[in-house]
């Protein structure tokens, strides 16, 4: 039988027997996906859709009586679920000008127009009034 020959690398000069490997790479070309058609329709989401409506079957039967059970008998475990559900950043913007009528807004505008002048500032458009 005739010896095979193999190519020379790196490894065959510093002594060291182990062959060169190159890194794996993908068989497609970069910015390209290995699945251009995609995940078939549907396919994930069989599943969920059985466990929700399986779920909510369940909670239209017992949901309100599990919770009264959870919050007599585990109020730590009420106070979590309760946490989960609420929003993580709770924006509250209270404007008292929003709950004012019109004719309040413009009452409101007027006294500030007087205070203003008192303090000898020009509201009328004009620029500050000195104040010396």
């Amino acid at each position: 039988m005739a010896a095979r020959k193999r190519k020379k690398t790196s490894a065959d000069e510093s002594g060291d027997n182990t062959p060169e490997k190159k890194p794996l790479q993908p068989p497609w070309k970069a910015g390209q996906s290995g699945n251009p058609r995609g995940r078939p329709k549907g396919s994930r989401n069989k599943i969920s859709e059985a466990f929700l409506a399986d779920l909510y079957e369940d909670w239209e039967g017992n949901g309100v009586e599990v919770i009264r059970q959870v919050r007599e008998e585990r109020p730590a475990d009420y106070l979590k679920v309760v946490a989960s559900v609420l929003p993580k950043d709770l924006n509250v913007n209270v404007n008292p000008l929003d709950m004012m009528t019109d004719e309040q807004l413009r009452n409101y505008v007027s006294s500030l127009v007087r205070e203003a002048r008192a303090f000898g500032l020009d509201v009328d458009g004009g620029s500050p009034a000195n104040l010396h």
